[in-house]
């Protein structure tokens, strides 16, 4: 059976750039010699072209070869002010040559500034940090597990959404609406109900005696940048406080100026109890950060830690990204950016037929056929890395320093990607029954030999 998506892609070469080679002419000789040698000791659970980064700036990568592509994604909205970003890099090795970490057990000079600027950013009452956003949520769920036995009598439910994202840990996943997870690992803990998004009369319904807390995303990314109707979010603040139980944010991905407020759900002026971040906080650096109301503020000590949480290089990084970020000359230009984004990706489709949808700079475009991978595909051999999120849904996250002209060039390259598809045949991906895992970049590994293409939760780039 025909493997989707088989590398080389069948596209034709994209343009050389000058000092560069084609990446399908290049592919096409064969994987480089490092990847013979080296990729194996690798264990398969992403499959990613055989093509290695080595060097960013700003809005671009470079691949070992000299290759300049157009970053699009920014691993998955981490790289907030861009690859490289002179603010963050020269914060981080001042900070190396100081002290890379201490201990948990001991106080450093920088976690408690950061904890302090995120408090006085979000009007919440304290923080703890750790090493990704997926851990963030880890310890969400501990927060409502604790607060529902303090003071639901022993509640423990979360209320959830279908086709949620909160990580990749055994209980990030469970709470989580992906298709097709819930085969995946079984058992999964217990304890989390999920009702669809956007539908706050489904949350109303579903909370009971035994919940403790309503953990939702602002914007769902993973699922394609799907936005929820105006007020959602506040009438899911009014039904927590009516109920009693816990509202938790998930801003791993709308946080930090993604959607051009510093908190997405500050669009609807409300304030949740749990907020988790990551990604972009560290601008690049590995951290995540719970924030609690001073309600919400339960855990005591020993019963959550990390050896390298709250580590003064990560919260050294997360601070170099807050100067910059909070500030809401750099927020307002993040929303007139979006607005071109937004403009340049509605023209893409009317052409087309596609649907846009996102907020600040955080946008899909759904199509009406499934060649989102064919399309991204096209886009990485032209010199542009976007994600194809769903079948038919291409995801676009750039840096919140990306220019105009940028913005143009890869709207130029996207367009004239969907053109070329448009004379193909569609893919395979809307015969199967589930979507492919949204995070993969190119190539997701496990395969489903059912249908030809991947299985859910392939690849964890």
């Amino acid at each position: 059976m025909s493997r989707l998506n088989a590398w080389p892609p069948t596209q034709p070469p994209g343009p050389t750039p000058p000092g560069g080679s084609s990446a399908s002419a290049e592919i096409a000789r064969g994987k480089p010699p490092m990847f013979n040698d080296l990729e194996p000791c690798l264990m398969p659970i992403v499959e990613r072209p055989p093509v290695a980064m080595t060097r960013g700036e700003g809005s671009y990568l470079w691949d070992a070869d000299g290759r300049r592509y157009l970053d699009f994604i920014q691993g998955w909205a981490v790289n907030a002010l861009g690859h490289a970003p002179p603010e963050v890099s020269g914060v981080i090795a001042a900070q190396a040559h100081r002290l890379l970490t201490a201990s948990p057990a001991l106080h450093n000079d920088q976690a408690p500034r950061l904890a302090r600027r995120l408090c006085d950013l979000s009007g919440l009452a304290a923080a703890c940090f750790t090493n990704s956003g997926a851990e963030a949520t880890e310890v969400a769920i501990k927060i409502a597990r604790k607060w529902g036995r303090l003071y639901r009598q022993g509640a423990f439910e979360i209320i959830t959404t279908e086709d949620a994202f909160h990580g990749r840990t055994l209980a990030a996943m469970a709470a989580s609406g992906k298709p097709g997870w819930d085969t995946l690992f079984p058992p999964y803990p217990p304890g989390f109900l999920r009702v669809p998004f956007g539908d706050p009369r489904a949350v109303r319904q579903a909370i009971g005696p035994r919940t403790a807390a309503v953990l939702v995303e602002p914007i769902q990314g993973e699922a394609g940048v799907i936005v929820p109707p105006a007020g959602y979010l506040r009438e899911l603040r009014d039904l927590a406080d009516a109920a009693g139980v816990l509202l938790m944010l998930d801003e791993v991905q709308t946080g930090i100026g993604r959607t051009g407020l510093l908190f997405a759900h500050q669009y609807e002026a409300v304030r949740p109890d749990v907020m988790t971040l990551g990604k972009g906080l560290g601008g690049g650096v590995p951290v995540g950060a719970v924030l609690v109301s001073a309600n919400a503020n339960c855990l005591s000590n020993g019963e959550h830690g990390g050896t390298y949480h709250g580590n003064p290089l990560a919260c050294a990084a997360g601070l170099a990204v807050l100067d910059v970020v909070a500030e809401e000359a750099f927020l307002s230009r993040v929303r007139e950016l979006g607005e071109e984004l937004r403009v340049a990706l509605q023209r893409i489709g009317s052409d087309t037929g596609g649907v846009v949808r996102g907020r600040g700079l955080l946008w899909a475009l759904e199509l009406r056929e499934a060649r989102a991978q064919a399309i991204r595909d096209r886009c990485f051999a032209s010199g542009l890395v976007v994600n194809a999120a769903r079948p038919n849904v291409v995801r676009l996250m750039p840096s919140l320093r990306v220019t105009s002209a940028e913005i143009a060039a890869a709207a130029a390259i996207l367009a004239s990607a969907i053109r070329a598809t448009m004379t193909a045949p569609a893919t395979a991906d809307a015969a199967c029954s589930d979507p492919p895992d949204p995070t993969s970049l190119l190539l997701p590994h496990p395969r489903d030999e059912r249908c030809t293409r991947s299985v859910p939760g392939g690849a964890a780039l």
